[in-house]
């Protein structure tokens, strides 16, 4: 791909209004910041962070203005500067000259999101330290971290030790590849590092299936109170909690209460998929009395959409995974006023091959290339949920195929950036051709920061 002229529309996501101003420039020097909390202008020019509005622009909206002399940022709310901090160090990357000109900017949807999945392959709290760093370059706003499943039990429950001392101990993971587990200590480390770049966590516990690993820690919880065999292997859907003991729900609620106190995010994830061992009848007996369990610590249940066919307290949130030759099956529940959060497999599941020759990932959803991830609408995707009824798109990483901090990098970038802008920009404002030249200008940062993206043939092919 050619170079070109750095222009002020090279930013990802792509702002709503791009105004540039032709042959002005400002170029960012050590001493240029500085910071006005209530519209105070520095002193000889420089760069100017206010909190001033313009309240139109919402809470994460922000206005930046660059002239010849100066750099204006204008945000109603702190997350607005923040956001609009990671444009302006986009447009200085590189020889820190920025094109002038005026940008206005808000979010299309207020959840934009991507999973971590920890219990198949677990990292360490500075490993998700710095992948949430790359992640809020493109004004990605929530962490979903997968902290439970067949594999491995990744946080630390208090009253219930062997959780993580067996399900997050050697021989864990796929493979038996990812042992690990985080304090309660380590998980509100992560959760106020994140809160600092104006990004929510949202933690799941997978129940009632996905849950091997607490019934090999805890046998008293299987359905007929004897030890199961510790799996390792990506097989789905054979696990499950006992629907008709309460020693299940007492377990379930000391676990919902650790995770709402832990956490100060509303919102907490309770899994509720491929439950395929457990009779409808139970499965749905087992939601009708989780569900509202979060609502009891003051937070709001997501749940996969397989918990649309139980009863919904008021408030849950639905996400949504099949890909598109499934939703033809779509529970009636999914459409019928529930928020939505869109995680189409097929579009957003960053842990699809990009490609036949991909060394990493999975196809069960078919493969992922850069373009499949950017080229929808989620308001689009399923009939009977507008725009109105979304709350966000999120991009989950499942870590069957992962081993290392560089794995991850090669299934996030630059597919994550793709998934970001369909989050942020309005739809109309959205062009293939325009992403695939300004995702292409990130090769030389990634490389200098030796993130391991995949160099997408769709993106780099005249190279």
């Amino acid at each position: 791909m050619r170079p070109h002229a750095k222009r002020l529309s090279d930013v990802i996501p792509a702002p709503v209004l791009v105004v540039p101003e032709p042959d002005v420039t400002f170029t960012v020097t050590p001493d240029a910041l500085a910071r006005a909390e209530a519209g105070e202008s520095p002193a000889g020019g420089g760069i100017s962070l206010e909190l001033s509005g313009p309240e139109e622009l919402g809470a994460e909206g922000y206005r930046l203005e660059i002239t010849a002399s100066g750099v204006t940022l204008r945000a109603a709310q702190r997350a607005g500067l923040f956001w609009g901090v990671q444009t302006l160090r986009q447009l200085a990357a590189g020889d820190g000259v920025l094109p002038g000109g005026v940008i206005e900017d808000r979010p299309r949807f207020a959840y934009r999101g991507a999973m971590l999945d920890l219990a198949r392959h677990f990292f360490t709290v500075d490993e998700i330290k710095a992948h949430l760093d790359l992640l809020v370059q493109f004004k990605i706003n929530h962490l979903h971290l997968h902290l439970t499943d067949d594999q491995g039990w990744r946080l630390e429950i208090p009253g219930w030790p062997r959780l993580t001392e067996i399900g997050g101990g050697p021989g864990t993971g796929c493979d038996g590849a990812g042992p690990g587990f985080l304090t309660l200590a380590d998980y509100a480390d992560v959760v106020a590092y994140a809160a600092e770049r104006f990004v929510t966590v949202v933690p799941e516990i997978d129940m009632p299936g996905h849950v091997n690993a607490a019934l090999v820690a805890y046998p008293e919880l299987t359905a007929d109170g004897q030890p199961v065999a510790p799996r390792t292997d990506a097989e789905v859907g054979y696990s499950s909690l006992a629907a008709g003991k309460e020693e299940t729900y007492a377990f379930v609620e000391t676990v919902i209460k650790t995770l709402a106190d832990a956490t100060p995010g509303p919102y907490l994830h309770l899994g509720g998929d491929e439950c395929l061992s457990m009779p409808a009848e139970d499965y749905r007996a087992f939601l009708s009395r989780v569900l509202p369990l979060p609502g009891k610590y003051g937070k709001r249940a997501i749940g996969w959409h397989e918990i649309a066919a139980a009863g919904l307290p008021e408030g849950t949130v639905v996400q949504y995974w099949r890909p598109e030759q499934q939703d033809a099956g779509v529970d009636a529940a999914v459409t019928a006023g529930r928020a939505v959060i869109m995680s189409p497999a097929d579009r957003v599941y960053l842990d699809m091959k990009y490609d036949a020759d991909t060394r990493l990932g999975l196809d069960w959803a078919g493969l992922v290339p850069v373009r499949r991830a950017y080229d929808w609408d989620p308001a689009l995707r399923l009939p009977g949920v507008t725009e109105d009824a979304l709350l966000g798109v999120a991009a989950p990483l499942w870590s069957e195929t992962l081993r290392s901090v560089a794995d991850v990098q090669f299934l996030t970038f630059p597919r994550l950036p793709a998934v970001a802008e369909v989050g942020w920009t309005p739809q109309a404002g959205r062009d293939w051709e325009s992403f695939r030249e300004r995702v292409a200008l990130f090769a030389p940062r990634w490389e200098a920061a030796g993130v391991s993206y995949f160099r997408s043939p769709e993106i780099w092919a005249a190279d």
